[in-house]
């Protein structure tokens, strides 16, 4: 639950930004009552603690090594194959990415077009599933020879992997918030051991509280990363335009304060996946206080694997379970 602290510090924020606009003191305490009473009203409460720590940890608890969409360095992203291998490797759990085919399917991919990981071309959204099937999810892989002819596989076809593996998934929704909940909540019918072995995660709020909407007793998280919306995973501008760029940084430092002391607690989530950069001892802390477990992408070398491992003690998603790899933003 918010602490008192925030409460009075978020609803003190408001008041003051909104007097500063309007000159009103009327209007800033009319506006600041209804964010309360929105709160109030809307927001969902976090699921059982108990339950939380049951899906991020595991029955013997510790640290969760979760493997980022199956373990795109050891195999093929977003594959049976990966989730094969991220279980040999030792991995606790995956992280899988959620889309539709053109006919509604749901389907494993991160990207929202073929290239980069097929040997297909051209939009998702355009292709039916079963011209999805004739790919090779291998294609543009470092390891192609060894798992060529690797396919595209159903959500249906990975969940059920996993449970036979004993892995927990973190289901990485992309967007399409209805048509997600919906999928998830059949899965979530149709596989009760995922309300204790699954979490639903996005960087876009309206996702999750779509899910929570649909089925308030699945675990969630938010996905965030700060200074997404003006900058590159790598810190450069997204933008040329310093107009641009300069407003979207506003935007940025406003998100932030939104994930911070209004979103996370409107949606009601049991955890925050953030960017490695920004997490620290002071920042599980921060977290820990209100409920909210963090957990820590993408962490490919050695070095940060023992850090969050033995010193921060938090989940966290790498590329690889055998090996340093490239840092992934």
């Amino acid at each position: 639950m918010l602490q008192l602290g925030d409460d009075v510090t978020l609803y003190s924020v408001v008041f003051v930004l909104v007097l500063l606009g309007t000159r009103s003191p009327v209007w800033s305490a009319v506006l600041t009552a209804s964010l309360y009473i929105f709160l109030a009203m809307f927001r969902f409460p976090q699921v059982p603690a108990s339950r939380a720590r049951q899906v991020l940890h595991g029955s013997k608890g510790g640290v969760s090594v979760v493997a980022h969409r199956g373990g795109g360095h050891d195999a093929p992203e977003n594959t049976i194959a990966a989730i094969r291998e991220a279980s040999k490797n030792g991995a606790t759990g995956v992280e899988l990415d959620l889309e539709f085919s053109a006919d509604k399917i749901p389907i494993l991919m991160h990207d929202e077009t073929l290239d980069r990981t097929t040997n297909g071309s051209g939009p998702l959204s355009q292709m039916a599933f079963s011209e999805l099937q004739k790919l090779d999810a291998a294609a543009k892989h470092r390891l192609r020879d060894r798992f060529a002819g690797e396919k595209i596989p159903t959500l249906e076809e990975a969940v059920e992997e996993c449970i036979k593996l004993q892995l927990t998934i973190y289901f990485d929704v992309k967007g399409h918030p209805d048509e997600a909940a919906a999928a998830l909540k059949e899965l979530y019918k149709k596989h009760p051991v995922l309300y204790n072995s699954s979490i639903v995660c996005s960087f876009e709020t309206k996702v999750i509280y779509r899910m929570r909407q649909s089925d308030p007793d699945v675990v969630t998280a938010l996905t965030h990363r700060p200074w997404s919306l003006s900058r590159f995973g790598d810190g450069l501008p997204r933008f040329p335009s310093p107009w641009k760029h300069h407003w979207m940084t506003l935007m940025d430092i406003v998100l932030d304060l939104a994930h911070y002391h209004f979103l996370w607690k409107l949606c009601g989530i049991s955890a925050f996946l953030i960017q490695k950069n920004f997490v620290s001892q002071d920042y599980v802390e921060y977290w820990a206080h209100r409920g909210v477990e963090v957990v820590a992408w993408t962490i490919n070398t050695k070095v940060e694997k023992d850090f969050y491992q033995e010193l921060l003690k938090v989940n966290y998603i790498t590329d690889s379970l055998v090996e340093d790899c490239d840092p992934h933003y």
